[in-house]
């Protein structure tokens, strides 16, 4: 019974993986709303086509579980890049932790791969938006960093902290769709790795933040 009940429960979690990862690639080539659960069960290879509300409920669940599946990675190497921050870290530092424990996870999923399109996606859309925001909100490390940036850059307005941070998380989202997408397509792009990559974003973001501010 007990060895029935295991193998049942590994089917079940095979399944959902399935589920989640197809979702996310179609989510990230199509667009979230152009995409029914029913497409996502094909092309799962499930035969029941309710199998994606049997398993996550609402679409908004599904994205949920998308986003939470990669948030953990994410949070984990966040922790492991504050950790070697010294006692002085400054905008660089803070910056460097911000966008490369996004990078180092999305070069970690091989190519290709989909987060940085899916989450591109997400940001165009209000409701799925306020999701990805939600879960952001949750996590004491990416606290600790926005702590840490305000702290090094407290002689800026506080509006124009606003602002740039704006500017930034646009930046990352954006930059690392298209690098994914070129990866994927087989495109040139001016860095040829992850790690390349985030060292041109890392540059361009410490730029923003430390560029002088126009008064008027």
């Amino acid at each position: 019974m007990m060895m029935a009940k295991a193998v049942r429960s590994e089917r079940v979690n095979a399944t959902r993986e399935l589920i989640l990862s197809t979702a996310e690639r179609l989510f990230a080539e199509h667009g979230v709303h152009e995409v029914s659960n029913r497409q996502i069960s094909e092309a799962a290879g499930q035969g029941n086509n309710t199998a994606v509300g049997y398993h996550f409920g609402t679409k908004a669940d599904l994205v949920r579980a998308i986003v939470r599946k990669h948030s953990e990675p994410i949070e984990a190497r966040r922790r492991e890049l504050l950790a070697e921050l010294g006692r002085d870290a400054d905008v660089r530092d803070w910056v460097t932790c911000l966008v490369r424990s996004a990078t180092d996870h999305m070069g970690s999923l091989g190519n290709p791969s989909w987060l940085a399109r899916f989450s591109a996606q997400l940001m165009t859309d209000p409701s799925l938006r306020q999701i990805q925001i939600e879960e952001s909100l949750t996590s004491p490390t990416l606290r600790q960093i926005l702590d840490g940036l305000n702290e090094c850059l407290a002689d800026l307005p506080v509006p124009v902290r606003m602002e740039r941070g704006d500017m930034a998380r646009h930046l990352i989202i954006q930059m690392t769709a298209e690098f994914e997408r070129a990866q994927a397509e087989g495109t040139p792009t001016a860095r040829a790795t992850w790690q390349e990559m985030a060292d041109g974003l890392i540059d361009g973001i410490v730029g923003l933040w430390t560029a002088p501010v126009t008064t008027t």
